[in-house]
Formats: C-alpha cells, sequence, structure tokens
C-alpha cells in the first residue's frame, strides 16, 4: 500500500492536530481531536492508524491526532 502524500497542512481547511515529536501527545491535543478515532488532513478522512507524508515528515493517524512517526525524506531517512 503506497503512502499518501498530503502536502501540507491547510488552515483554511478541517485538519487535526500534529503532536510535537514525543511519546504521548499532549493531552490538550486530546481536547480538539475529534471523538471518532480518525483524523482529518486538509478536509480528507483518514482512519485510526494511517501514515501519511507531509513534506520530510511521516504522521500516524493515533485517535484523533496527528503523531510523527519518521523522516518522510527520501535522500534524508
Amino acid at each position: 500500500m503506497a503512502i499518501v502524500d498530503v502536502g501540507a497542512q491547510d488552515p483554511e481547511l478541517r485538519n487535526s492536530p500534529i503532536a510535537e515529536e514525543s511519546l504521548e501527545p499532549d493531552p490538550t491535543l486530546r481536547q480538539q481531536a475529534p471523538e471518532e478515532g480518525f483524523c482529518y488532513f486538509n478536509d480528507e478522512v483518514f482512519k485510526d492508524g494511517a501514515v501519511v507524508r507531509s513534506g520530510t515528515v511521516m504522521l500516524r493517524c493515533n485517535l484523533g491526532i496527528w503523531v510523527p512517526t519518521a523522516s518522510g525524506d527520501p535522500e534524508n531517512p
């Protein structure tokens, strides 16, 4: 399965918050996240556990919050 390159977040569209690079998302981000357990990126819905590329970062949907998981830069993995 190919990883979708979603580009940068457009502030005019619906987006789930992106956590800082850490093991556990900030509790205040949990309050901003949808309760449904999926993530939005530029109005597109992604299921929990989905991985996308945004610029040079890979993001994983974790119960409504995007969590950085790895570098998405093919020249600097």
